[in-house]
């Protein structure tokens, strides 16, 4: 196999031997792995969606182009990443991250470095569209190979036309292929050896570049590859998630709207050539041509035409009339031959178009689309307004839309996963090994505007709330404090460690009362009992003085 470009970060800790499977690792993105012909599994798709994957993204950046499909898009974009003047529109979170604050505190200095070099507080909008649109990004991760441990030097975009991600079946040595044959005859070999001899298929993994603008087609072994070959490691991929199993393709969110757009743009074609051809009333003449021959019928039809009809028009740019009676239009009138027998010459009127206002059937494949893309219909009305009223009011649609919104952004963020695991990996400060246990403890945190779901939150603290002031007679009694923040606020055990923790760290720096010194001070802040010294209504203001050591 030839050198890969770039560079490839390998465990230094092997899977165990003793773990053997006949079938590959699979991949969640679909691309299923190739023979070792050297060939792109291309498939013909019969109703005519498309034929490769490049036509695939071709097609989602035509729809893009469509207005209402950049409505839709643009909502979900507007939801996903906010952009703020002072904030960034993610941060890292750390919180659920067993680590300590120096590790901490260098993942989100590094963290930083990564949105400089995406310059992702200023292309947010753009590059979140891209991935959207396209259903996969790429970036090429550039490093000082001379000197690696400086970490990513520059992290370049590339055009999803021009890169593929391969899946491909290492070719088997001579040797290998004589002991398989050996081992089919002689019997069943031991799966570790089958292993090691290379009876099981190793996959090899690595993406195709072209520079030109044009879909790579061709993976061969040689020299006369069509593209550049880069090594996994190298490149950033990131899909949408969603796959055509059948065709091992990726797809993007789009790929539902395709049909519904396909047909929202006939039916407007239709409307629009149905207005233009039955908006005005014409004139149909029946000519009575007797028993004329054909070619002498027709050129007393137009004689008689030409003798009716006079269209004189203004030309703007000489100040002249004009003559154009050598043309007709289609919205004018109809001239037609009649034979001897009938009615004789008339004349009648074709009435217009009786239902030129109806827009139900474009309102109704506008709403398929934006269901299609998942966003709420309520969007589609400009003249709606926006309501901030109760969690009552608020459409189920608009919490859906929120829960997937949310999802996306969860895909997004394996970009900076992979970008941040390259980072501390080159630079030493993590092992591949620590990695693998840290990443799932790495969160990532949007600057979040959906004020539907705010407003969600709202309600149900509110009535959460309602409710421990219902149940706080009975604390002690029926039930306890672990109970009541567990079950009616819903408090997870490490939300309540937290919280505990801030309590007393706030009671020490005075910002809250300590609750041993209210002891006895009630709601009016006035003190309600101070032991056995008897207050001033209990006595009759005399005074009794108690002799020590004596009797009374």
């Amino acid at each position: 196999m030839p050198k890969l470009f770039g560079f490839s970060i390998e465990d230094t800790e092997k899977k165990s031997k003793g773990v053997v499977s006949p079938i590959p690792q699979s991949n969640e993105d679909g691309v299923d792995y190739y023979l070792s012909s050297g060939f792109y599994g291309q498939y013909v798709d019969i109703e005519g969606v498309y034929k490769t994957e490049a036509d695939l993204i071709r097609r989602y950046r035509e729809m893009a182009l469509h207005p209402e499909a950049d409505t839709a898009i643009e909502d979900i974009v507007n939801e996903a990443i906010v952009s703020d003047t002072n904030d960034s529109p993610v941060t890292i979170d750390l919180q659920n991250l067993n680590a300590s604050e120096d590790i901490k505190k260098i993942l989100r200095r590094e963290f930083k470095k990564i949105k400089d070099l995406l310059d992702f507080d200023s292309k947010s909008h753009e590059i979140f569209r891209n991935w959207y649109v396209d259903g996969r990004i790429y970036y090429h991760k550039i490093i000082d190979i001379k000197d690696p441990e400086k970490g990513l030097q520059e992290i370049r975009f590339i055009d999803a036309l021009k890169m593929r991600y391969v899946r491909q079946e290492k070719k088997a040595s001579r040797e290998q292929r004589i002991v398989q044959q050996s081992s089919a005859l002689n019997g069943r070999v031991d799966p570790t050896e089958q292993i090691s001899r290379g009876m099981v298929p190793e996959i090899e993994e690595y993406f195709m570049y072209t520079p030109k603008s044009q879909y790579p087609t061709q993976v061969t072994g040689g020299g006369d590859a069509k593209g550049i070959r880069i090594a996994k490691d190298a490149i950033t991929y990131c899909t949408s998630g969603l796959v055509d199993r059948n065709r091992s393709i990726v797809l993007s969110y789009l790929h539902k709207a395709i049909k519904s757009l396909n047909q929202l743009r006939m039916i407007e074609d239709s409307l629009v050539i149905y207005r233009l051809s039955r908006a005005p009333e014409r004139r149909i003449f029946y000519i009575d041509v007797g028993n004329l021959p054909k070619v002498k019928a027709e050129q007393y039809l137009k004689d008689v035409m030409n003798r009716y009809r006079n269209k004189l028009v203004y030309d703007a740019n000489t100040g002249e009339i004009r003559d154009d009676r050598k043309f007709m239009s289609m919205l004018e009138d109809f001239w037609l031959p009649r034979r001897e027998g009938g009615r004789g010459t008339e004349i009648s009127t074709l009435p217009g178009g009786q239902n030129l206002g109806e827009l139900s059937d474009v309102e109704y494949f506008q709403k398929k689309l934006y269901r299609s893309l998942q966003v709420p219909e309520s969007r589609i009305a400009a003249d709606g307004g926006f309501n901030l009223g109760r969690s009552s009011e608020i459409l189920r649609d608009e919490l859906k839309f929120a829960k997937f919104v949310g999802r996306l952004r969860k895909r997004f963020s394996n970009i900076f996963l992979d970008l941040l695991k390259t980072q501390l990996i080159l630079k030493n400060i993590i092992t591949p090994e620590d990695w693998d246990m840290m990443r799932e403890h790495i969160q990532f945190d949007y600057l979040y505007d959906n004020q539907f779901d705010e407003l969600k939150d709202a309600e149900l603290m509110n009535s959460r709330l309602g409710v421990v002031a219902q149940v706080e007679p009975y604390l002690g009694k029926y039930y306890s404090v672990e109970y009541v923040r567990r079950n009616i606020l819903r408090q997870t055990d490490q939300e309540i460690i937290e919280i505990d923790d801030q309590i007393e760290d706030e009671i020490e720096k005075g910002i809250l009362p300590d609750p041993a010194e209210l002891e006895g001070i009630g709601a009016d802040g006035q003190p309600t009992n101070l032991g056995n010294v008897p207050q001033d209504d209990e006595v009759d203001g005399s005074t009794t003085e108690v002799p020590t050591g004596g009797e009374i």
